[in-house]
């Protein structure tokens, strides 16, 4: 029987036909990934997904139509599997904010948090990329530090006395499980998130980058958990985040030229950082900033995501054409020469379809670089404390201290369960500040 094959002709269709395995490894991370990471919480897994879901596919709808709107063709919002990639990037930043707010928050807040983040989130970036020529291949800076950093800013506005101190808010033997799978789906797929929009040989390097700092975090990361806990054993807090935390610092930086072994040691960081913050840093920001961070966005994403930053500013200071060639300009656009010019000339024709730039030197690109993230803090911070005011207002409802951490307010649950609790490890302080 002669099968029907259909041939790639054009060079979108092979961009497309390139890009859709990534987008998809992207999708898993967004609904599977950060929706079963955060089941931890013994009473509020029926939540943690199911309100995962439903705020990433809203989160998605926006994004297309928010990005479409700063991103106009000839007076049309344009939809390619591009602009789809685009949405699930942009609903990774909400959803991080979730996790800072995971179970303290009603569907009402949430889906009314989400359209307030998104517009917000888009502009920060329109001002990075476009108007200061930042990279960030990676989001780590755009989607990791504003979506972190947002949400503890939320928290700090909804912050309540009776958060820090429910006993609910701990995790069980089999929840803890669960959250399991969502870290192992994040660990694979993290190099595609880190690649995903990248051309070329820079995709290659980003999955490579990405492969060997979560190789080095994860190893660290159980190391340092061993170390710092009094009996010396691994806490399942550590592992299921921290783990994580080297995708991150690696992202502004993961299509650079950055070595093996530099990417290795990003990765040793991350965990070293990521593993303190735990332990040391969230109950600390609970207790004397009245920051509540359930899932400890700020030791997986925040911190990492601003290393992350740093390192960026760090390579783009000593890229150069020696090391990059001529595609340095390709990668720095606002480093390309200017128009008329005899050097964009000369390089023009090793590129004949680069665009000018501004001639901007490395030390410019690497100051843009940290100015970049400074506005990404800055602009986080102010937007998440207007929307945490906002969300306090009584209309959108608040929950009873009964009803924290706890899915039967909102979920139809099978007769028992309710009133059954699951099994659970000793513990002796809550998961966000992973003490167990």
């Amino acid at each position: 029987m002669e099968t029907k094959t259909r041939k790639i002709y054009s060079h979108d269709d092979m961009v497309h036909a390139k890009t859709y395995p990534m987008f998809q490894d992207v999708h898993v991370m967004i609904f599977i990934g950060f929706g079963f990471l955060m089941t931890f919480l013994k009473r509020y897994g029926f939540s943690a997904v199911g309100l995962n879901f439903l705020i990433a596919a809203l989160s998605l709808e926006w994004a297309i139509l928010v990005n479409g709107f700063f991103h106009l063709k000839y007076n049309t919002i344009f939809v390619d599997i591009n602009s789809l990639l685009g949405a699930d990037f942009t609903s990774a930043a909400v959803l991080i904010t979730f996790g800072a707010l995971l179970g303290k928050t009603t569907p009402t807040q949430l889906i009314l948090l989400t359209l307030i983040e998104i517009p917000i989130f888009v502009i920060n970036e329109v001002i990075g990329r476009t108007y200061l020529g930042a990279i960030d291949m990676g989001d780590s800076m755009f989607v990791h530090a504003f979506g972190a950093y947002f949400g503890l800013a939320v928290s700090f506005m909804l912050y309540r006395e009776d958060a820090s101190e429910s006993e609910k808010e701990g995790s069980s033997y089999h929840s803890d499980i669960f959250a399991m799978i969502g870290t192992l789906f994040l660990w694979l797929y993290w190099p595609s998130f880190n690649s995903g929009a990248a051309p070329g040989d820079d995709q290659h390097r980003g999955v490579i980058n990405t492969y060997i700092s979560l190789c080095a975090c994860c190893v660290t990361s159980f190391a340092l958990s061993s170390l710092l806990e009094k009996d010396k054993k691994f806490n399942m807090v550590h592992i299921q985040n921290s783990t994580l935390a080297g995708g991150v610092a690696i992202g502004t930086a993961a299509d650079l030229m950055i070595t093996p072994w530099g990417s290795f040691l990003v990765g040793v960081i991350a965990g070293v950082l990521s593993v303190v913050g735990y332990v040391y840093i969230t109950p600390f920001l609970a207790s004397k900033l009245r920051i509540h961070d359930t899932c400890g966005v700020h030791n997986l994403h925040g911190m990492p995501a601003v290393l992350a930053g740093i390192i960026g500013c760090i390579v783009s200071a000593v890229a150069s054409e020696d090391s990059y060639g001529p595609s340095l300009y390709e990668i720095f656009p606002e480093r390309a020469p200017e128009e008329g010019t005899a050097e964009f000339a000369r390089v023009r024709n090793l590129l004949p379809d680069l665009e000018p730039g501004s001639g901007r030197s490395a030390g410019g690109q690497a100051a843009n670089q940290i100015l970049a993230l400074a506005i990404t803090l800055g602009i986080a911070l102010v937007g998440g404390i207007v929307t945490g005011f906002i969300l306090r207002i009584e209309q959108f409802a608040k929950l009873k201290s009964s009803d924290l951490f706890e899915d039967a307010k909102y979920w139809l649950l099978e007769e028992g369960e309710e009133e059954h609790e699951p099994q659970q490890v000793p513990m002796t302080d809550t998961h966000e500040n992973g003490n167990k």
